[in-house]
């Protein structure tokens, strides 16, 4: 059964946890009262209006310690190994890495604060005006996104709608949160705009996260969906205004609005939407002569050894990831880290190395490769204006080729995987398999908060990799965190935590 509510009551609800709630006639954006919106609901406001919902959805997702941080450091592409105290954290990141994580753990309650964020400003929005039918269809569908993230992580979770609710509604099954994701996007996804409207979502970008939802009906409700997958990849293909960008790198610039592949993104800017610090987050403190940034970086992100090497010689993805010597801004005198460890075999001079000694305690502070995906101008500060692509126009041709390859269509497979290749400057494949699909959406898709869910979706989550033994399939859920256990008794704990 479908809930819904008249006030958002966060604190003993679901979202975020705040103890506070947003009752209907609170003002919606600073400077414009009820009564304005009330007279004067414009399509230039309703645009303006729109924000306040999207601005969920930019939240914390391309900043350390919530979701992003969660599917990351759970894959098999990044890490953040412990240097001696720097990056202990209690264990947290040791834990995610290898599968051992607890609902203490506050990356797993960052991830349900922010999915449940999204929905309850879209239920916000959709309770003060109901009668604007676009903007609600939108809404639901933005709506639906989140609750994409809340099914595919957390499994089991409470549907809430915008009409009367309990403030401590119970956990719906897996199955039932399907059902109302796909019937959100199936009634509304018409009333959406066709226009390329890339930081907002629209047609094309509804039946994306329908083809998505589809693409993992398998694991999220024992189905497969792939005929419908394909159907909602095609709607896209044939008739949507998307193309591959010839340069890869140009959908992660530092002015990347205008790609012709970045289909929703989020539109991070380092004045006015902050929030987006993966250069932080990954380079080595003294990186920050490199690219003369205002702070110093955290040095903690680094890819695995096997991933790094997943690429051929000549994909130019590979440079997704920044190996070598490190050098100042001038591009040519080496960088000197005073601190380096005495059994460095690199020495001070910094050289990311695809090898990391060790996971913990003692990681050298240099090893390990170092996301390189998006574009650094010289003299950043800590937050970057990068927009986050949340769809891309590669995944929509890489998801239709797995589609294709599950329905037993080989060379149609082999046709949409082998446009992406070709941009990336590799051979076309000429024959496929399970391991090469999977293989083909990490190079491509890297860093970009994927590889998770593929892992799931290919059997391999639960694999051993470098320092991680095979997990139990529970792990394929994230634990209900327990803050939101006490602040809802009527929740349901995934079974094996």
């Amino acid at each position: 059964m479908l809930r819904s509510i008249k006030s958002l009551c966060v604190g003993g609800l679901v979202a975020l946890t705040m103890g506070s709630c947003w009752e209907l006639e609170q003002d919606v954006l600073s400077g414009i009262t009820q009564e304005q919106l009330d007279a004067n609901v414009t399509p230039e406001l309703i645009e303006v209006l729109k924000q306040s919902a999207y601005s969920a959805v930019v939240g914390n997702w391309g900043g350390h310690g919530g979701l992003y941080s969660a599917i990351e450091v759970s894959s098999d592409e990044l890490s953040i190994p412990q240097k001696g105290a720097d990056w202990e954290d209690g264990g947290i990141w040791l834990r995610a890495h290898r599968h051992a994580w607890i609902n203490t753990d506050g990356p797993y309650n960052g991830a349900w604060q922010y999915a449940f964020g999204v929905v309850a400003e879209a239920n916000l929005l959709i309770i003060q005006f109901p009668d604007l039918e676009e903007l609600v269809a939108e809404l639901k569908v933005l709506r639906a996104l989140g609750y994409l993230w809340l099914i595919d992580n957390f499994g089991n979770v409470p549907i809430v709608v915008e009409t009367d609710v309990a403030p401590n509604p119970p956990t719906n099954s897996r199955a039932e949160v399907f059902a109302f994701i796909e019937s959100s996007i199936l009634e509304n996804a018409d009333l959406l705009t066709r226009n390329n409207t890339r930081t907002n979502l629209n047609y094309w970008t509804a039946h994306m996260i329908l083809a998505k939802l589809y693409l993992n009906a398998e694991v999220y409700i024992g189905q497969p969906r792939w005929a419908e997958a394909k159907a909602a990849l095609d709607v896209i293909i044939n008739e949507g205004p998307y193309s591959l960008a010839p340069n890869f790198f140009a959908n992660f610039a530092n002015s990347n609005s205008n790609s012709p592949e970045n289909m929703f993104t989020l539109p991070y800017d380092a004045n006015n939407a902050g929030g987006f610090n993966i250069h932080q987050m990954t380079f080595h403190y003294s990186t920050q002569q490199t690219f003369e940034l205002q702070e110093q970086p955290w040095n903690g992100y680094a890819a695995l050894e096997e991933f790094y090497n997943s690429y051929e010689d000549g994909d130019v993805r590979k440079n997704s990831l920044r190996e070598g010597p490190q050098f100042r801004s001038d591009g040519v005198t080496p960088i000197i880290d005073a601190s380096a460890e005495a059994g460095d075999p690199d020495g001070p001079e910094i050289n990311f190395t695809p090898n990391i000694n060790e996971l913990a305690p003692n990681a050298f502070r240099q090893a390990g490769t170092r996301v390189n995906k998006f574009e650094i101008p010289l003299g950043s500060g800590p937050n970057l204006n990068n927009d986050f692509p949340i769809f891309r126009f590669a995944d929509v041709l890489l998801m239709r080729a797995e589609a294709s390859w599950r329905l037993g269509e080989t060379a149609e497979a082999l046709s949409f995987v082998n446009q992406v290749r070709e941009r990336a400057n590799v051979a076309p494949l000429t024959s496929i398999d399970a391991d090469v699909l999977l293989a083909e959406r990490g190079r491509e898709m890297f860093a970009e908060g994927h590889r998770r869910s593929d892992l799931i979706r290919f059997g391999r989550f639960n694999d051993a990799w470098w320092e991680k033994s095979p997990s139990e399939p529970f792990r394929n859920l994230f634990p209900v965190p327990e803050a939101q256990l006490l602040a809802n008794p009527n929740l349901t704990q995934n079974p094996g935590y």
